[in-house]
């Protein structure tokens, strides 16, 4: 008589439940580890009696010295210790810029317009393949100087620009949190290819009256990462300057960004950008933890720019014919990819459980000594943050990360919604994908939420947040009007 086939040990066993088992048990070692040491101490103290452990105590012979002592060195070292601790940095508020209607530039007019500015008709066809496959909707927006045929990229018209996306993002900030601007202590502005003199510091210093012993810094040239460096900059401020507040601007002015020529990979920005600003209010008081929305918890920074494969793939040059570009290298989501690998691997110990560090380091040992072959382990960042925001460059930078990060469609949904709502709007993307998590309700307290950015350079920047309490549904901001239409579905490629 045959012998039955043993069962399939995945449909006759839950293995779900055995990785939850895993991961509760290795995350909670120590509490299970003391749990038994503290109860074998407080039946040992109940047999012995209260007698005997008087006699115990009395037995030490501490006199009144001794515990004096005891007490300063243990009040000395906690002072250390709460002293020497970083200080929290909130954040309180942010406002990203809502382009007006105005400025809204539909597949028709973009290709349009491209017809009547560019006589060469490859260049046409290659820009609208770009477009048909972006991942951008209709509604995304361009400064009013690129909608002139041609376009008017003066420096008047891109101040104009600055002052329309800044002032906007900074006068909703205010209005949220009554920010007097007598009360910012600091001030940070990036904006990666357009720094006037003076800057756009100075512009803002200007306009709201700010302080003159103000700390002021304008940061330009670092790409579509730069909104995290900012961020990055105010917090190493915020350690130094107790009692401060620190206003974070970020965006990028298109206007005088237009590429006029025909080198495709030159065309590529012309397709993808679009306008938008971002402000946000730090702050390392205590007071203000009460009404901040998130806590800064960590800030993690990679820069590929020592090998010239990576600090080439951005890069800003003239055409042959002279017209003044951004090149985008084909090896950018190679370079991108291995950026990403060497920002998780420092990000990965800060933030992931044990239980996926472990997995990862016993894998890296077989493939290490046993057999090279095997495949690497991936640890799960799904476990470590409720939120992701990937910065919205376009379609190939979030198919990427989704892919080697094994994420699921929910993970990238802020991701692809900016990108179709606003376009590619650099640094400041994260803050609208951030918005979009709010304006959902999704936002809970205890949450946490990844930033990624990627930047000329070639840098890989992270930022990790922790939700300090549940957020209300925003009833204004860029998402307000159209919010109830997302998620959509977004097709591989648009014919036009």
């Amino acid at each position: 008589m045959p012998r039955a086939p043993l069962p399939e040990f995945s449909s006759s066993v839950r293995l779900k439940y055995v990785k939850l088992g895993y991961q509760h048990l290795v995350d909670n070692f120590v509490t299970f580890l003391s749990i038994p040491v503290m109860v074998a101490v407080g039946l040992e103290l109940v047999r012995r009696g209260p007698q005997e452990i008087v006699g115990l105590w009395r037995a030490l012979e501490l006199d009144v010295i001794h515990i004096l002592c005891s007490v300063f060195v243990i009040v000395f070292v906690a002072t250390v210790y709460f002293m020497s601790r970083p200080r929290p940095v909130y954040l309180v508020e942010y406002a990203c810029f809502k382009p007006p209607s105005n400025c809204r530039v539909p597949f028709s007019t973009f290709m349009e317009h491209t017809r009547l500015i560019n006589s060469d008709e490859k260049s046409v066809q290659f820009q609208m393949r770009i477009l048909e496959r972006s991942g951008l909707g209709e509604e995304t927006c361009l400064p009013p100087a690129n909608h002139y045929i041609p376009p008017h990229p003066t420096m008047e018209a891109s101040r104009a620009e600055a002052q329309l996306v800044i002032f906007s993002a900074i006068d909703d900030l205010i209005r949220k949190t009554g920010l007097k601007p007598k009360d910012i202590d600091i001030l940070v502005v990036n904006c990666s290819l357009f720094s006037p003199t003076p800057s756009l510091s100075a512009m803002i210093i200007n306009k709201y009256k700010l302080r003159s012993n103000i700390r002021s810094f304008n940061l330009s040239g670092m790409g579509c990462s730069a909104g995290l460096i900012s961020i990055d900059l105010a917090r190493d401020l915020l350690q130094v300057h107790p009692g401060s507040n620190a206003l974070v601007i970020s965006t990028e002015i298109i206007t005088p960004n237009f590429y006029a020529g025909n080198q495709r990979a030159m065309l590529l920005p012309n397709c993808l950008f679009r306008m938008g600003a971002a402000a946000i209010l730090l702050s390392n008081r205590r007071r203000d933890a009460g009404r901040a929305k998130y806590r800064l918890v960590h800030v993690v920074r990679t820069h590929k720019g020592a090998d010239d494969r990576a600090y080439r793939c951005v890069y800003e040059e003239e055409d042959a014919e002279g017209h003044t570009g951004i090149s985008l290298s084909k090896d950018l989501m190679a370079i991108a990819g291995e950026a990403l690998k060497s920002n998780i691997t420092t990000i990965g110990p800060l933030v992931l459980p044990m239980s996926e560090q472990l997995l990862f380091f016993l894998t890296l040992v077989v493939r290490k000594l046993i057999n090279p072959k095997r495949k690497p382990y991936i640890p799960d960042f799904k476990k470590a943050f409720e939120h992701l925001c990937i910065h919205a460059g376009g379609r190939a930078v979030i198919d990427e990360l989704q892919k080697n990060l094994e994420l699921s469609a929910a993970h990238v949904e802020a991701s692809r919604m900016t990108l179709h709502r606003f376009g590619n709007t650099s640094s400041s993307s994260l803050w609208y994908e951030l918005n979009y998590i709010e304006s959902k309700g999704r936002m809970r307290r205890g949450d946490r939420v990844w930033q990624i950015g990627f930047g000329s350079g070639f840098k890989c920047n992270s930022a990790v947040w922790k939700c300090m309490r549940t957020v209300k549904t925003p009833i204004d901001g860029p998402w307000s009007e159209c919010i109830h239409r997302y998620p959509v579905h977004i097709p591989e490629v648009v014919k036009l």
